[in-house]
């Protein structure tokens, strides 16, 4: 599988393209502030067409470029349906370009990726997670869990860690994470180390 990653922004939230080995075909990560051209940079070197775009949440640094890049490639952005009010008109998305996200398998660009809700952070927070020909696994934890920390909640605290807990914690140790900000990490290497997830039995 091919895993692209750059952080874009003043916010410098990570944006990502997925491709199955061999594939023409990605779908893009949290199109986010400032991402639209770096986007297309990678694409071209890559030599990739964009099946779709999906969203781990509906916040500005994460979907702000989903309406041009959309625009360009005629494609959809898929977002969990409680995140749609959060679209502000900079994103410049279409209603009719949204496809509601909901929990459970989705087939796109090649890619089996499964869709965990997570509320927390906001109230339609998702993972996203893959794994590879090879057997290697990956999540896609948006702002609900970072290297060595977990995201703001958009209320109650309890349902981030909630939603950690039986989402993303369950997951197996060498499953690696590519969060919304910051570095990749492992599920092992927070289990062991992140002190903010005491809470999530972890």
């Amino acid at each position: 599988m091919l895993v692209v990653g750059f952080p874009a922004g003043p916010l410098e939230a990570n944006c990502y393209l997925l491709a199955p080995d061999g594939g023409d075909e990605c779908v893009i990560v949290d199109p986010g502030e400032e991402a639209a051209e770096p986007i297309e940079a990678a694409l071209a070197e890559h030599g990739l067409r964009p099946a779709a775009m999906l969203a781990t949440h509906g916040h500005p640094d994460h979907v702000a470029s989903a309406g041009e890049v959309g625009a360009r490639h005629g494609i959809p952005l898929y977002l969990h349906e409680a995140d749609r009010p959060l679209l502000g008109q900079d994103a410049g998305q279409r209603k009719d370009g949204i496809v509601p996200l909901v929990d459970g398998p989705l087939r796109l660009a090649g890619l089996e990726i499964t869709v965990s809700g997570t509320p927390g952070h906001t109230a339609g927070s998702v993972v996203f997670g893959l794994t590879s020909a090879e057997g290697g696994r990956i999540v896609l934890t948006g702002d609900s869990l970072f290297a060595g920390s977990i995201g703001r909640s958009s209320g109650d605290g309890g349902e981030l860690v909630r939603s950690l807990g039986t989402k993303v914690m369950t997951l197996p140790d060498d499953t690696v994470v590519l969060p919304g900000h910051g570095p990749a990490t492992t599920i092992g290497r927070e289990r062991a180390a992140n002190p903010f997830l005491a809470g999530t039995g972890a």
